[in-house]
C-alpha cells in the first residue's frame, strides 16, 4: 500500500509516520513483505509541483497531518483551505483518489479564524475523489512536542525542567490525547477503510492537576524512582515527560553506599515491571530497536559500553560511555531506536529495567539499526 503522510515534521505527521515505519520494520524482522511504501512530505515538498505529483502517483492513502495554526487571522483562515484545494487538485492531476484522512480539530466546530480554517479544509475533503475520514482531534500532547506553542503540556514540562515558575489557570481545563492514539487512530482508519467522521476519546483533565501530576513525575525521577505507570494516560504523560529531558541529562550518576564490605547502588526503583541481566562479549551490540511506549532503563554494572539513541526518521545519534566503575543507568525514550555495545576488553554485565512484563505476543520492539 502506498501511504502519502504530510506534514511529517510536525508533531502528528511525525508519530503518524514512526508507526508505519514500526509496521514496517516488525515486517522486515520476521521476513516478511513490508505493508506500506510509505512516502513523507514536509512542507517544501509539499510546496513543490514536482515533488507532490511524484508523491501522489499511485498513491492509496494520504494521511493528511500537515496543517497551520499560528498566523495573522486573515492568512490563517485562507490557510487550510488552500492546502487541502492544492492537495485534492494534485490528486485528480495525477488520476488517483486515494483514502484522505484528515488530522481535524475539535476547534472546527468554532467561529475563530482557526476553526473557520480547519471546518472549510474538510469540506474540501468531502468534495476530493476517494474515501474520506474526518478524524477530530482535542488538545494532543506527545513525545516532540513544542513547547510554547500552543501545546499547554510540553510548556509546563519546559517549564518545570528550567526550574520556572508556570502560571497556572487555576479554572483551566483540557481534554487531552496522546498523538501515539492519534496516529494510530488515522492508520486504523486507512487500514479498515473507514470513512466518515471519528473522534477519539480524550482524558478530560484540570490544568492545575495536570501541573500537579507533571511535577510529581519531575520530582520522583529526579529522586531515581518511577510513579505508578498503571494507567495508560500516566504511562503515556510520562513519557511525554522523559522525551523532554533528552539529550542532556543522560547518564545519570548514581549515589554510591561505600563501607568495608564494598559498594552497593539503587538500580530502580518503583513502576513495577521487571529486571533483567546480560552479558555481552566485547565487540559485540545488542538492541538496534526502538519501542513506542515500553520504557527501559540500561544499567552497566560491570565493564564498558557504548549506549547510542536516535530519534526514529532522523540521522542524529547521540553518544553516552558508560562504565561499571561509575554505575549510571541510561533511559531509553520511547520511538528512539537504540543499542549498547561493549567497548571493553572483557565481558559486559547490564542490568534491564523495564516498566511492564514482557508480552510475547505485543512486544512493543521493533528492529531498527542505530547506525545506518
Amino acid at each position: 500500500m502506498r501511504v502519502v503522510v504530510t506534514g511529517c515534521t510536525g508533531l502528528i505527521g511525525w508519530h503518524t509516520h514512526a508507526r508505519l515505519h514500526a509496521e514496517n520494520c516488525a515486517a522486515m524482522f520476521s521476513g516478511d513483505p513490508v505493508p506500506y511504501d510509505i512516502v513523507a512530505l514536509d512542507h517544501e515538498a509539499f510546496d513543490d509541483d514536482v515533488s507532490l505529483a511524484s508523491a501522489l502517483e499511485g498513491a492509496d492513502a494520504v494521511l493528511h497531518c500537515a496543517g497551520v495554526n499560528r498566523a495573522p487571522d486573515d492568512e490563517l483562515e485562507a490557510a487550510n483551505p488552500a492546502i487541502a484545494l492544492r492537495l485534492t487538485q494534485f490528486c485528480r492531476r495525477v488520476g488517483v483518489a486515494p483514502h484522505i484522512v484528515y488530522a481535524n480539530s475539535i476547534h472546527a466546530d468554532v467561529q475563530t479564524p482557526y476553526g473557520r480554517s480547519k471546518r472549510h479544509a474538510g469540506k474540501i475533503f468531502e468534495k476530493a475523489p476517494g474515501l474520506y475520514t474526518n478524524l477530530i482531534l482535542p488538545h494532543v500532547f506527545g513525545e516532540g512536542a513544542r513547547a510554547f506553542y500552543n501545546n499547554v503540556t510540553a510548556t509546563l514540562i519546559n517549564q518545570i525542567l528550567a526550574d520556572e515558575v508556570s502560571l497556572i489557570n487555576a479554572e483551566g481545563q483540557v481534554r487531552l490525547l496522546h498523538v501515539g492514539v492519534a496516529a494510530q487512530a488515522a492508520i486504523d482508519a486507512m487500514r479498515n477503510r473507514i470513512a466518515g467522521k471519528i473522534s477519539p476519546e480524550p482524558y478530560p483533565i484540570s490544568v492545575p492537576d495536570l501541573y500537579k501530576r507533571l511535577r510529581k513525575f519531575h520530582d520522583c525521577y529526579r529522586s531515581n524512582i518511577y510513579p505508578d505507570l498503571s494507567e495508560q494516560f500516566d504511562r503515556d504523560l510520562f513519557n511525554c515527560y522523559r522525551a523532554a529531558t533528552y539529550p542532556d541529562s543522560w547518564p545519570r550518576l548514581l549515589p554510591l553506599h561505600t563501607d568495608a564490605r564494598g559498594i552497593l547502588f539503587e538500580a530502580v526503583k518503583g513502576g513495577g515491571g521487571q529486571v533483567f541481566l546480560s552479558t555481552t562479549k566485547p565487540g559485540v551490540t545488542r538492541g538496534d530497536h526502538f519501542h513506542l511506549s515500553k520504557i527501559e532503563r540500561f544499567l552497566v554494572v560491570q565493564g564498558e559500553a557504548t549506549i547510542r539513541i536516535r530519534k526514529v526518521l532522523s540521522d542524529k545519534v547521540w553518544e553516552y560511555n558508560v562504565s561499571g566503575a561509575l554505575p549510571a543507568p541510561v533511559d531509553m525514550p520511547t520511538l528512539h531506536t537504540h543499542s549498547i555495545e561493549n567497548t571493553g576488553k572483557e565481558d559486559l554485565l547490564t542490568l534491564f529495567w523495564t516498566h511492564d512484563l514482557f508480552d510475547a505476543s505485543n512486544p512493543d520492539t521493533f528492529a531498527d539499526k542505530v547506525l545506518q
